[in-house]
């Protein structure tokens, strides 16, 4: 059963919306009911702290915040609700498909367009919440809020002022700072250096090398690094973590 939200500053459209929402199972359409409306963003905010919907019906031109800025809000949150944006405004489909909207309905909405919304929204809903049960580092891009899985980092590294998050795809760059970081981690993520901690499935090798300084001149010259699998990097190992990395390493097995 899908929850629905239903934001609109119109009291007569809200109507409309729940109605043809409450007939959708009836009418083959996913099950789903309204569980809450709201008249603007921030009422819908306010709804969102204390309850949960699966899907946000969404209108675009609400006094003060727009759809697209709740829009914006929405995709922060862990798991993030379906939006369908429902408007009388065909102009806007390009933002809001940048904004990662399920769906765009103009008006007056037609009964199975609401349907075909409401069972691609339900697809959204499972795979967000299969998602939110997996720990992620959540990165900001461009002005999108990206999730990036834990299981996919191989390591973080801290560099100047930021810190990268690297997996076997790319890069990422985040401005907290390690420390912060590493309580969010787990067990799963190993210290290797003041300004490295690599995941412990990640590490192929600790051997001797010649390493880069890494903003420290004491780093440079002949020391231990481990080989992080899938982009054959060496991350320089620090004297006082050695003897947890080698702890660590034995006991899986490497």
């Amino acid at each position: 059963m899908l929850r629905v939200l239903i934001v609109d500053d119109e009291s007569l459209a809200r109507m409309r919306l729940a109605q043809l929402v409450e007939a959708s199972a009836r009418e083959g359409g996913p099950p789903a009911r309204v569980v809450g409306e709201a008249g603007h963003a921030q009422a819908a905010l306010e709804w969102l702290s204390a309850n949960t919907a699966d899907v946000v019906l969404l209108d675009i031109q609400m006094p003060g915040a727009d759809g697209l800025a709740l829009a914006a809000h929405l995709r922060a949150m862990n798991p993030p609700p379906a939006v369908v944006f429902v408007t009388a405004h065909a102009g806007h489909a390009l933002q809001a498909f940048e904004l990662e909207a399920t769906d765009y309905l103009t008006k007056p909405v037609r009964r199975e367009r609401l349907h075909a919304a409401l069972d691609r929204a339900a697809r959204v809903a499972s795979a967000s919440a299969t998602l939110s049960e997996q720990p992620v580092i959540v990165v900001t891009e461009r002005g999108r809020l990206l999730r990036v899985p834990l299981a996919e980092v191989l390591y973080l590294k801290a560099e100047m002022k930021y810190v990268t998050v690297r997996t076997a795809a790319r890069s990422y760059v985040v401005d907290d700072s390690l420390t912060e970081l590493e309580p969010r981690l787990g067990e799963t993520f190993l210290r290797v250096h003041r300004n490295a901690i690599v995941a412990r499935n990640a590490v192929r090798a600790l051997e001797r090398r010649v390493i880069e300084p890494a903003g420290d001149p004491a780093d440079a010259g002949e020391g231990w690094a481990v080989q992080v699998r899938a982009v054959d990097e060496w991350l320089a190992v620090s004297r006082r973590q050695l003897g947890a990395v080698r702890e660590a390493l034995e006991a899986s097995g490497l």
